[in-house]
């Protein structure tokens, strides 16, 4: 069967993958703005792993209706915890993420594999079923996606303030703990927006690497928003095409998520080695010649 990429994105299910992929797309390019400025790529890290015993709750208690609402309230409460931790900075703050991260993760293994068929539900909550996203959940997706960019949008100058000058927005009369706070649940929506198709591992490369490849591929602000979004609407279409292909053609089955999460690291790698090439030239033509 040989089936081009545009005859296979008008497959129902492909097409509902990638209009996930595109959402989320947008959302992480936008919320990615303020992680990536506030440098908060480890608290985001933990946000996802603490989502995880909210998601095997609500499944256990709700079946897969109640992944949203289990995954949510376990988002939000971590949003406000680990801003907490954060604000008190230094190494005491991190470790406080990091075991919290580590044991919350833990936490929801352990409860997965107390239900019958757990392997197959630890690898959907861990990897995500990006191919069989209902038209339910997608709908679920873009809400949870438009509040948060909806967050961002209202609250993106004071972000910016709170990211370059934290005195002159102290001085200024905002109140820092109420952005934090907003940052975080912007985020928060994000990883239970993308957790239900991405899951829980693959989810943290859409947080944190398409606005770290803009940022290495441009110095202008404006710039990098469409940047971070447009990486991940490229390597989607890629990594649907391909895993459709091995699958198909192949007799493979390559998990899409995983293969597009490859793609973001290698396009990071890809605008590393571009930028330090580029670093080198500059020096090359200004050292002096003898």
């Amino acid at each position: 069967m040989d089936i081009g990429i545009l005859e296979a994105l008008q497959l129902p299910f492909m097409a509902r993958a990638f209009a996930t992929i595109a959402v989320l797309a947008v959302a992480a390019g936008i919320v990615g703005l303020g992680i990536s400025f506030r440098e908060m790529e480890f608290v985001s890290d933990g946000m996802v792993h603490a989502v995880f015993p909210g998601l095997v709750i609500g499944a256990a208690l709700g079946g897969s209706a109640g992944l949203l609402p289990g995954a949510m309230a376990a988002a939000l409460a971590a949003a406000v915890v680990f801003t907490l931790l954060d604000r008190r900075g230094g190494a005491g703050s991190d470790a406080a993420i990091a075991v919290g991260l580590t044991g919350l993760f833990s936490l929801g293994v352990v409860l997965v594999s107390k239900q019958q068929g757990y392997a197959a539900q630890l690898q959907d909550l861990l990897f995500g079923h990006l191919l069989t996203v209902t038209s339910a959940q997608l709908w679920q997706i873009v809400v949870v996606a438009i509040a948060a960019i909806g967050i961002m949008l209202f609250t993106g100058r004071a972000q910016l303030f709170r990211a370059f000058d934290l005195g002159g927005f102290e001085a200024a009369g905002f109140k820092v703990l109420r952005t934090d706070l907003a940052l975080a649940t912007a985020t928060a929506l994000l990883v239970v927006a993308g957790v239900q198709a991405l899951g829980v591992l693959m989810v943290i490369a859409l947080l944190t690497v398409p606005m770290a490849v803009a940022r290495l591929v441009s110095r202008r602000f404006a710039l990098l928003v469409p940047i971070a979004i447009a990486v991940p609407l490229v390597v989607g279409v890629l990594g649907l095409w391909g895993s459709f292909r091995w699958s198909v053609g192949a007799g493979l089955s390559v998990s899409p998520g995983a293969l597009i999460v490859l793609m973001l690291v290698a396009a990071y790698a890809f605008a590393v080695a571009a930028r330090l090439i580029l670093l080198a030239v500059r020096r090359s033509g200004r050292a002096p010649r003898r």
